[in-house]
């Protein structure tokens, strides 16, 4: 199979200076916004990158749950091995791949913990099986078998079958607090146009970069 017949033009939609906003929460709310409407599969869907102890980079797919003028939320396991990682350098790189919209937004930041209250708010809002399941999976522990699992899950669901399910003290939420944010357009002639938004002084500056 030869991988350069895997091959497109992109669209000459392109992107200006004037067309960007200032602010680039607000131009990844338009962004996102944009591809909600358009029915983007899983828009929220964002490969998170993270390194280890050694420097050896890591990437998954999480999904990102919401977001605000101070950064972006996902919720994980504290356990899991991003949350080490994270633990061990809080510098993590977001992106945003809407391929059918020849768009990518990149991102980079630190990540902070949420509070307890916040991170509860939006557990009581997910379905119950997920809050079963954020007390089953030891994310990232290596297990025996998928029966293995589905006995905690059985054992899980008994417990808490009655009543409200807790929030679990191993699980909650972080924000990735940006500190720069790449907004990519695919171009005609692989010419794309990319905008680079980082903090100076404590202001957003925004630059082009060569594709």
């Amino acid at each position: 199979m030869d991988l350069a017949d895997f091959r497109r033009e992109y669209s000459s939609r392109g992107l200006t200076r004037d067309a960007m906003n200032p602010d680039p929460i607000a131009q990844f709310n338009e962004w996102f916004s944009h591809a909600t409407e358009l029915a983007v599969p899983e828009p929220n869907a964002m490969t998170l990158a993270t390194v280890d102890a050694s420097g050896a980079p890591f990437q998954r797919t999480v999904l990102l749950k919401y977001y605000d003028p101070d950064g972006f939320v996902f919720f994980t396991h504290y356990g899991s091995r991003k949350a080490k990682h994270i633990a061990l350098n809080p510098r993590v790189s977001l992106l945003f791949p809407w391929i059918t919209l020849e768009r990518q937004v990149i991102i980079h930041g630190r990540t902070e913990k949420i509070s307890t209250a916040e991170s509860l708010r939006y557990f009581a809002s997910r379905p119950r099986e997920s809050q079963i399941g954020a007390w089953v999976s030891n994310q990232s522990e290596v297990i025996t078998s998928r029966k293995f699992l589905l006995q905690k899950l059985a054992e899980a669901r008994e417990k808490f079958h009655r009543g409200e399910i807790p929030l679990p003290s191993f699980w909650g939420g972080y924000r990735v607090v940006p500190e720069s944010l790449e907004f990519w357009q695919g171009g005609p002639g692989r010419l794309h146009d990319r905008f680079f938004y980082h903090l100076h002084d404590g202001a957003w500056q925004i630059e082009r970069l060569a594709p």
